[in-house]
């Protein structure tokens, strides 16, 4: 928990120097799967909402997942969590709304106990000012991924080291009821690839947290 609190902080401190007055400000809180990037980005929104209610809402990712009929058809169900398993180009059109402003919008999330998305499930209202944006694959520098960057009005990567995230990663699908086998394989055969994507190839981040934490210059 020391650890969150203290990169909470450094969030916080970044999020003050960069926000908009006057206008919806969008933070992105990237990271590889099992990096903590959603514990986070949910604990930022929460101390903003302490401060000021209201002030911030929180965005995943994640309910972008390209729904399970459409991966087998594209042959890509075993590589689910992958860039190209995401509907990247409606995210982007999202982002670039949210960034808009002006109106109340609905957006899909993702139930991973069901392994699907629930469609217009979230909401963000037109008043919120501060918008928290959290996933694997916001600051990645192909495709429209790499658009994102240029809506953000900061960014953090927390990228703890490899081998934090393979144990994380284990006892995730361990969680989730799959054997020690079967964990280990999900784990090193698809989410460890994941990782080192989003860590060797994410544009440059204004706060860097885990093994080589700190600000960009």
């Amino acid at each position: 928990m020391a650890a969150l609190d203290q990169d909470t902080r450094a969030v916080l401190e970044l999020i003050g120097g960069r926000a908009r007055a006057g206008a919806r400000s969008i933070i992105a809180i990237a990271g590889p799967p099992g990096s903590g990037k959603s514990t986070l980005a949910a604990e930022v929104v929460d101390r903003l909402n302490q401060e000021t209610p209201g002030r911030a809402a929180l965005l995943p990712m994640d309910g972008f997942h390209l729904e399970n009929p459409e991966l087998v058809a594209r042959g890509l169900l075993a590589q689910k969590g992958a860039p190209e398993t995401f509907d990247a180009e409606s995210f982007l059109a999202l982002i670039r709304e949210i960034r808009a402003g002006g109106r109340d919008i609905a957006y899909p999330l993702f139930d991973r106990a069901r392994d699907c998305t629930l469609p217009d499930a979230g909401f963000l209202r037109a008043e919120v000012p501060l918008v928290v944006v959290e996933g694997n694959y916001l600051l990645l520098g192909e495709g429209a991924w790499g658009k994102l960057a240029a809506e953000f009005d900061a960014s953090v990567m927390i990228a703890p080291p490899i081998e934090v995230l393979e144990d994380r990663l284990i006892r995730r699908w361990l969680d989730h009821g799959l054997p020690r086998e079967a964990a280990e394989a999900r784990a090193r055969g698809n989410d460890l690839p994941n990782a080192r994507l989003v860590v060797e190839r994410s544009r440059p981040a204004d706060l860097r947290l885990g093994q080589d934490a700190k600000l960009a210059p």
